[in-house]
């Protein structure tokens, strides 16, 4: 994908829906915890899982909270999308010009995603309903998520009987 050039909505690409979505953010979870996980047990021991705090210690606040943000957002900045919607050819552009979203847009969208939790989820699922498959992190930061359309189409072939 070429990320400097603003998106055409429409003929070649598509909103790109809830279930790639959560699959994406999988994969995204699954490698922030395979690189956070073992240095939180390294530092706080296998006691790291029985703690009830938020947060049980500085370190873990960093590797678990401002670690994952700023990944999250550097990635954004430089390839459009994270690991996890990189996997599934899904990028984010700004929602009125299908360009590259500023700085602004995506602090706005990841802040916006605390807040699209908040309400038992419902600003994430949002994204089922809406005609643009925007969650509320999405509206709030004017972006959108978009994937290739894919119109290949497969021949289906038979083998014939033979009688």
């Amino acid at each position: 994908m070429n990320y400097d050039v603003p998106a055409t909505i429409g003929d070649v690409n598509k909103y790109t829906g809830f279930w790639p979505r959560v699959g994406a953010s999988l994969i995204d979870t699954i490698i922030i915890l395979a690189i956070t996980y073992p240095i939180l047990i390294s530092i706080y021991g296998w006691e790291y899982f029985e703690g009830t705090d938020i947060f049980a210690g500085f370190a873990d606040f960093i590797l678990s909270f401002v670690f994952p943000m700023i990944a999250v957002i550097v990635y954004w900045l430089y390839r459009q999308a994270t690991p996890g919607k990189i996997a599934i050819s899904a990028r984010i552009v700004d929602a009125k010009t299908g360009g590259k979203p500023s700085l602004q847009q995506y602090i706005t969208r990841y802040v916006g995603y605390v807040l699209a939790i908040l309400p038992l989820g419902l600003g994430i699922f949002w994204v089922a309903w809406d005609k643009k498959k925007q969650g509320w992190h999405d509206k709030l930061a004017g972006t959108v998520v978009i994937s290739p359309k894919d119109s290949s189409t497969q021949n289906v072939n038979f083998e014939s009987k033979k009688t």
